[in-house]
């Protein structure tokens, strides 16, 4: 993984890390949750985190000029305590 952006802010939202796996462009939503007191780290990617994580990789695509046919891939970096879990394609463009 070649991490190429981090914290890529537009006025449409913000995506985490943008990095580089084999020919994979790929957008990562990072959560961090000390305890579960305010639940799990994955219910915090709700499907409107995720349409505005896509709207935002849309928006990097073009102004980067990357191809619709380049392979993309959105995962999550969840993070509960000292557990980190990457879950690799968490979510399809098209979900």
């Amino acid at each position: 993984m070649k991490i190429i952006e981090r914290n890529f802010r537009c006025r449409i939202g913000e995506i985490d890390l943008i990095g580089y796996d084999g020919k994979y462009l790929v957008f990562f939503e990072v959560k961090y949750r000390a305890g579960t007191g305010k639940g799990y780290p994955l219910e915090a990617v709700t499907k409107g985190k995720r349409n505005t994580i896509k709207r935002v990789s849309d928006y990097y695509r073009m102004i980067h000029h990357v191809s619709e046919f380049d392979p993309v891939r959105f995962d999550v970096v969840s993070i509960l305590g000292d557990d980190i879990n990457w879950i690799k394609n968490a979510f399809d463009y098209y979900c």
